[in-house]
């Protein structure tokens, strides 16, 4: 046979695929071994071509033989990723393969099974909203994409168990993605529960070899339902008949490194691709999923009541900055409650008395680690801060300072390195704080926490939350990873310590984020009362009772934020009114970073004036990132905002070219629609 010259995607960082020759019979979607260079790389067969290279073409060294060739529609959805996110598709293809190789023995492992085998349980009875919105996703087979919009313990994942069930009953196979930090033993012990040994589950806490086995699981069809954190999209799943994202609005469905894709977009163009309906699910949907359902691009199923008539929470707020106020009655009490720390308001202490004294639980939540958010010197005003990284050290146990972002230690020391005469103070707050104060004031309670610190892996997290369901845990004190997707029966109070922390970060999503948080982490509250109960209470304390977040979150008035929120990006031709890519340049050398920031700055300007349909291209920058030093590395950036979202790519491919013109030591990371801007 005549050699014929194939396209290959190699897994090395180039921006097109390279041209070999094959003598053998080839299929697209086909992994294969290729020279590169003087080493061999796995690569992916794209298709044949007729462009024949000046320079000589090497040839396939094997087909790997221990795959079979992806299929055609989830090849396309590579190709549109790589295209669409600007990265090497190569690099893009390599996701779509296990880490390890397929092996038929099994060491006995310590480690608990991925999928806990469990007694099957019945379909519980669909509330009439529950019902409809079944009835109406379920009319579509095609591509559809559906935002199931129902406020927290609207039963959401009954909806999701009927359509999968629906799903597998017709042959076909479903998708589940839920964020990492939501992945719960509790989620995955409900699925296992309805489906039993038909799951398979991915996430980050799985080794190598488990995430494999999953992977093969799927793929040789032994289990029917995957359900996984954003990763899991690229596990090839033929007759795939529905992806459900749940949490849609959640930012860890974005990736910041590498490949900078959002799971949630990439989950809707995969059920394009695959011809299959999408369902998004959210009490709080991000503004980009809400618009296009306002519009008619989504189809939008409602769900405005919690299952069994439990009421939504009482939300109280409680204005800390009258805690101050100097006239006599407020005197009375300051001097009442003098014993309180100065996070503590009287009405949060004495909520939480009556609800232990019943036997409930409380949950507080404060979106900080550690004791103190810095330690600075009153004599100087010198702070500790972390010799990689533009940002303060946090103080933890009271006795080391951590960065949070490159892990740096040093121990605390309290003579002032700088002026060597003040005594260095510790200012501001941390979840570890919180739990040694409320160990004083509720002697004999138990009370645990649950952060990064704390809880480093999946055993903690199960152990924890089996802690909380059995009601051995009296207070629980977290970061965000308490405020998703859990459910406690005995938890009736949930206090927000500081909702101030997330409102003044310079991004644009900070006002929709701390909305999102409020609702959501105000959700974990009264989940299970039984109708004529009290309802879950909810107190937040801060120095913005006014803020918009709390004022619409207060009253559990989504879509009226929604609006809000909307009008004012509309002005500034912010996402989802614009579109938005943002280029970060990066580096050790200072001075070699600004420099190649500016040259970007030119190119950009040049590259707008010299094409007319580039002309509502906005260039803004280039400027010191928010944070302008991270483990040891310079960043500045460039942003570019349109209202014609179909000019960000052409113009960011042009923009970048072949970067044969980057200085040599300078890194330029280009993220299509960004999550983070800091």
């Amino acid at each position: 046979m005549s050699d014929t010259l194939w396209k290959v995607a190699v897994d090395a960082p180039l921006p097109e695929a390279l041209t070999y020759k094959f003598s053998e019979s080839l299929q697209r979607g086909q992994l294969v071994d290729v020279p590169l260079g003087k080493r061999k790389v796995k690569g992916l067969a794209l298709g044949t071509t007729t462009e024949v290279p000046a320079f000589e073409i090497k040839s396939i060294a094997s087909i790997d033989e221990e795959y079979r060739p992806l299929p055609e529609p989830f090849v396309k959805w590579l190709e549109w990723l790589a295209s669409y996110y600007l990265h090497p598709v190569g690099q893009v293809v390599q996701s779509a393969f296990p880490p390890l190789k397929k092996t038929d023995k099994q060491r006995a492992s310590k480690r608990a099974p991925v999928i806990p085998q469990l007694s099957a349980d019945s379909e519980l009875d669909l509330t009439p909203e529950q019902k409809t919105c079944f009835e109406s996703i379920s009319q579509h087979s095609g591509f559809s994409t559906h935002l199931l919009f129902g406020v927290t313990g609207s039963g959401k994942t009954e909806v999701y168990l009927r359509l999968l069930d629906k799903v597998l009953k017709e042959g076909k196979r479903g998708l589940v993605l839920v964020p990492e930090i939501s992945l719960t033993p509790q989620l995955v012990q409900r699925f296992a529960r309805r489906f039993g040994d038909k799951i398979a589950a991915m996430h980050s806490q799985l080794t190598d070899r488990e995430r494999t086995n999953q992977w093969w699981d799927i793929v040789d069809g032994k289990k029917s339902i995957l359900i996984g954190a954003r990763s899991a999209l690229f596990c090839p799943i033929e007759d795939l008949g529905l992806i459900i994202v749940d949490e849609e609005h959640e930012p860890s469905f974005k990736q910041d490194e590498k490949l900078k894709y959002n799971g949630r977009d990439a989950a809707v163009m995969l059920g394009k691709m695959m011809n299959c309906p999408v369902v998004l699910g959210s009490a709080t949907p991000s503004l980009e999923t809400w618009k296009n359902a306002q519009e008619g691009k989504y189809h939008l199923h409602t769900l405005k009541n919690r299952v069994a008539g439990r009421s939504l929470p009482t939300i109280e707020v409680i204005d800390l900055r009258e805690q101050k106020a100097d006239d006599d009655q407020q005197k009375l009490m300051v001097h009442k409650y003098s014993h309180l720390p100065f996070w503590l308001s009287p009405q949060l202490y004495e909520k939480m008395n009556v609800v232990l004294e019943q036997g409930d639980q409380a949950a507080l939540f404060l979106n900080r680690r550690g004791i103190a958010q810095m330690v600075v010197c009153p004599s100087c005003g010198h702070t500790r801060e972390c010799p990689n990284c533009d940002i303060s050290l946090t103080l933890h146990a009271g006795s080391h300072l951590i960065c949070h972002y490159c892990d740096y230690h040093e121990n605390f020391k309290t003579r002032c390195p700088d002026c060597k005469e003040g005594e260095l103070e510790a200012i501001g707050l941390g979840t570890e704080l919180l739990e040694t104060d409320l160990t004083r004031l509720f002697p004999g309670k138990t009370i645990a926490r649950a952060d990064r610190d704390e809880i480093q892996n999946r055993a903690d997290l199960e152990d924890l939350i089996s802690k909380m369901e059995t009601g051995e845990i009296d207070i629980l004190v977290g970061t965000q990873m308490i405020a998703k997707g859990l459910d406690f029966p005995k938890l009736k109070l949930v206090g927000l310590v500081l909702a101030d922390v997330g409102f003044n970060l310079p991004d644009f999503r900070a006002t929709e984020r701390s909305f999102q948080l409020i609702t959501q982490m105000s959700g974990r509250s009264g989940r299970h009362v039984k109708e004529g109960e009290s309802p879950g209470y909810v107190i937040i304390q801060t120095f913005n009772a006014e803020h918009e977040s709390i004022t619409f979150a207060r009253n559990h008035d989504y879509e009226g934020f929604a609006q809000y929120e909307l009008n004012n990006r509309a002005a500034l031709s912010y996402p989802p009114m614009g579109r938005l890519v943002s280029f970060r340049i990066q580096g050790t050398h200072l001075g070699k970073v600004e420099e190649t920031a500016r040259l970007l700055a030119r190119r950009a300007h040049s590259l707008k004036a010299q094409f007319p349909q580039y002309a509502p291209m906005e260039i803004l920058g280039p400027a010191e990132a928010a944070l302008a030093k991270l483990r040891g590395q310079f960043r500045y950036h460039l942003l570019l905002k349109t209202n014609q979202g179909s000019i960000a790519n052409p113009f960011s491919r042009q923009l970048l070219g072949d970067q044969e013109w980057v200085p040599s030591g300078i890194k330029i990371l280009v993220d299509i629609d960004p999550m983070n801007l800091l």
